[in-house]
């Protein structure tokens, strides 16, 4: 199967998050910040009805406004690793899958971590998905939720 079958058979929640990693990813190579106009184009340029992707702009403006406290767990848990040596694409999918841990009670902390391992898959190169496995692992254990159900 192509990529391009296999994102069309995706859920749209997962594609919603391919978007935001591209959409961090581009913020963090261009060091710009996240705005509106942004997710408009990279909706036309992956021809995707913006509609579609209000998960998306919801998450990574969430993510935008918490970003020093998430990195600061993403530096404390990156264990033997300095957080300037994490690769920039490992960097986009921890920080959004924290994100959603911190701060989506709609969505259960087990969906989040395999969502993010599934983006490594996706995106990084082979141990990316134990790394972020690693790091989301020890940031659930700090959580007072259900790590299986949404709240």
């Amino acid at each position: 199967m192509e990529s391009s079958e296999k994102i069309e058979k995706m859920s749209l929640r997962r594609e919603n998050r391919i978007l935001a990693v591209q959409w961090i990813y581009m913020c963090e190579a261009t060091r710009t910040q996240a705005n509106a106009e942004i997710l408009s184009s990279l909706c036309n340029i992956f021809e995707k009805n913006p509609a579609n992707f209000e998960f998306t702009r919801e998450i990574i403006f969430l993510l935008q406004k918490n970003l020093a406290e998430i990195d600061t767990l993403i530096d404390r848990f990156a264990t033997n690793w300095n957080f300037s040596r994490i690769s920039l694409v490992d960097l986009c999918i921890i920080r959004l899958a924290i994100c959603e841990l911190l701060y989506r009670n709609d969505i259960p902390p087990i969906v989040s971590i395999n969502e993010a391992i599934e983006l490594g898959k996706m995106f990084s190169g082979e141990n990316s998905k134990a790394f972020i496995n690693g790091i989301l692992d020890r940031v659930k254990c700090t959580l007072s939720r259900s790590l299986r159900t949404a709240s």
